[in-house]
C-alpha cells in the first residue's frame, strides 16, 4: 500500500487536516498536498509523520511474513 494512502487514512482517523499536518511538519500546505498526490515522501518525512500521527512503522519479511517493529 502506498505511503500516501496510509497517511490519508491515519489523518482521517486522527481528525487531522492537510493544513494541520503541514504546519506540524513546517512545510506549506500546498507542498503537503503535492506529496500526498504524488506519494513522494522521504523516509525521514514518513518517520516524522508517524510521530505526529502517533503510530509506528513495521517491516515484514516477504517470504516468512515475520513482523519487525
Amino acid at each position: 500500500m502506498a505511503a500516501s494512502k496510509i497517511i490519508k487514512q491515519l489523518m482521517i482517523e486522527r481528525s487531522m487536516s492537510v493544513k494541520e499536518l503541514a504546519e506540524k511538519l513546517e512545510i506549506a500546505p500546498q507542498s503537503m498536498s503535492n506529496k500526498l498526490y504524488r506519494d513522494s515522501f522521504s523516509f525521514d518525512e514518513v518517520l516524522k509523520i508517524t510521530d505526529i500521527l502517533d503510530c509506528d512503522i513495521q517491516f515484514i519479511t516477504r517470504d516468512t511474513k515475520k513482523i519487525f517493529q
